[in-house]
């Protein structure tokens, strides 16, 4: 299997204060297959995707080589980086508030992206969201569409980034920590929907997550970041079974151990229930 995703020698650092954030990491995604990166806040996992999309800040400057389907994407004009973004490479981010424009309603941000890709009018960009919509769970998609998005849940906002994505039919999407603002029933469902997203494009994914519930569930493989540092990487079931870097052990059982005291609390819960 060939690799969608070749980065080399990525180097990350702050212009303003010289701090350098990666001081060099490589990585490969296989077509068709899932990457998850993992590790504590501030090891450099979101900025290591944003800068595959080259969507830091102007102060984040990076070096190194990122290819995506064998073209160097820091060699391409802005210009052809926004076809790219969307369409070929899609990111679908942490806080769906981010993702939308406060100020409009979600349909319009929905319209112009599909009309810049696609150069779809209104209803057959409309037709084929809410098409999208219905697939992903979201109820009335066409009165959503003329919502603004601090009407919508964090849940409804992912979904409705998902529901874009089936539309665009990426052959990357990233995932940058896509449940950690939702509650536990949504971060089910968004799960689920990632899944099943991957199953019927087919797509390479990254996913950023600091649940390793989630990643073990997803990935095909796994890299470890520690300080913008990758100090493991291997297949998914032997990074959870047979960890060599302490800091990877670490994580994988503190995981555990929050694991086995969530079910030692819900077993005294459901024992003070039967005992009324």
């Amino acid at each position: 299997m060939t690799n969608i995703l070749e980065v080399s020698d990525l180097r990350i650092w702050d212009s303003d204060t010289g701090h350098v954030i990666v001081p060099g990491s490589s990585f490969q995604v296989r077509q068709g297959s899932c990457l998850a990166i993992v590790g504590e806040s501030g090891s450099g996992k979101s900025v290591t995707c944003r800068a595959v999309m080259r969507l830091n800040k102007a102060s984040i400057r990076q070096s190194g080589s990122i290819r995506f389907d064998g073209v160097d994407v820091s060699e391409l004009s802005e210009q052809d980086m926004r076809k790219l973004r969307g369409k070929r490479m899609c990111m679908i981010l942490q806080h769906g508030m981010r993702a939308f424009d406060p100020s409009r309603v979600i349909g319009v941000h929905l319209r112009e992206t599909l009309k810049q890709h696609y150069g779809w009018s209104r209803s057959e960009s409309d037709a084929s969201m809410v098409m999208a919509m219905r697939s992903v769970m979201l109820k009335d998609p066409a009165a959503i569409l003329n919502q603004y998005p601090h009407q919508l849940s964090g849940g409804m906002l992912q979904r409705i980034m998902i529901a874009l994505a089936i539309v665009l039919e990426p052959d990357m999407i990233i995932a940058d920590e896509p449940t950690t603002a939702l509650d536990t029933i949504s971060q089910f469902e968004v799960v689920e929907q990632l899944a099943q997203l991957r199953d019927r494009l087919g797509c390479a994914m990254i996913l950023v997550s600091h649940d390793l519930g989630i990643v073990r569930t997803m990935a095909d493989e796994v890299i470890v970041m520690k300080a913008g540092v990758i100090v493991e990487r291997g297949a998914a079931e032997a990074i959870f079974s047979d960890a060599r870097h302490a800091y990877t052990r670490y994580l994988v059982s503190s995981k555990l151990a929050l694991d086995r005291h969530f079910q030692r609390m819900m077993e005294g819960v459901g024992g003070g229930v039967a005992e009324r």
